[in-house]
């Protein structure tokens, strides 16, 4: 039984006619009656009982001509919502994106997205870099935004640009109108840090154990804002991704560039390297490109 079959008994069913179900579908009367045929033959029985003046509806065919209705009607729904997903004229896409970037680049992009696909629906999930990767992994989201992963086949990733971390100090420390500061200048203050297991946390731990040792941490956040409060009202300092620097001010802290470590790290697109976008998620993606590279 093919959708074929069904719209040619529905027709026939409705009009209770050969010549008005053929000019309602546009077919010749054998056409209509081969498709009519050929479903009865698969079903077993026949659907219509057919003379020189008139046709009828079997017991059979009162039967499926209810349900007839309801599958094409489901047909045509599903066919329409596809067309519509693939156009982008509807649809919705997930993606996960580490804080520094979510609060501060995303909104960018997405108002762009949303120009052009005003009826697509975009969840994002801001969650730290290693849920990003988690989630893309068990294909919770399509896309994930974050530093680039360690090697790995399973993922794909599109570098966006090179993120350099900067210090954040408060507006009226004498480290804000520095050309830049070390390490070792900013650790002689208290220090402010993302909570673990945040990935900047993590990053910077590691490139400045070698040379000034463990981090001392004084105040701890699981959100940046809150950090960049905290240095804006003289309670410490903190390192950040450059991304964060127009938040940082917005918040009333001062950013300078970091050295003695300089810090640098890789932020991109990651995506499953064995899994095909939808329409809507690849839009997205080609947006997200095309918006970063405006950025550089």
């Amino acid at each position: 039984m093919n959708v074929k079959q069904l719209r040619a008994f529905l027709a026939v069913a409705e009009c209770l006619s050969f010549a008005q179900a053929g000019e309602r579908l546009h077919l010749s009367q054998p056409a209509l009656s081969l498709a009519v045929k050929s479903l009865e033959d698969d079903l077993g029985g026949q659907l219509l009982t057919r003379t020189t003046r008139n046709v009828a509806l079997t017991p059979e065919g009162e039967t499926l001509l209810p349900l007839a209705r309801q599958l094409l009607a489901d047909w045509d729904n599903t066919e329409e919502l596809l067309r519509q997903r693939f156009t982008l004229q509807m649809g919705k896409v997930s993606v996960a994106a580490m804080p520094s970037f979510a609060g501060n680049l995303l909104p960018g992009a997405l108002k762009v997205f949303r120009g052009r696909y005003p009826r697509v629906n975009v969840a994002v999930h801001d969650v730290i870099n290693e849920q990003v990767l988690e989630m893309v992994r068990h294909r919770r989201v399509e896309l994930g935004i974050g530093f680039e992963p360690e090697s790995s086949n399973a993922l794909l990733f599109t570098p966006f640009y090179m993120d350099r971390f900067v210090a954040v100090v408060a507006a009226d420390s004498p480290l804000a109108h520095r050309a830049e500061v070390s390490w070792s200048e900013l650790l002689g203050e208290d220090f402010i840090a993302l909570q673990r297991p945040s990935a900047v946390r993590l990053l910077l731990e590691q490139a400045i154990l070698a040379r000034h040792g463990k981090l001392s941490v004084a105040f701890e956040s699981h959100q940046l804002s809150t950090i960049g409060r905290m240095v804006a009202n003289g309670l410490g300092v903190s390192a950040v991704p450059s991304l964060c620097i127009e938040q940082m001010q917005e918040l009333g802290a001062a950013c300078v560039p970091l050295v003695e470590p300089r810090i640098e790290r890789r932020i991109g697109l990651t995506m499953l390297a064995d899994h095909k976008l939808s329409a809507a998620a690849q839009a997205l993606r080609d947006v997200l490109i095309e918006f970063a590279r405006e950025r550089r």
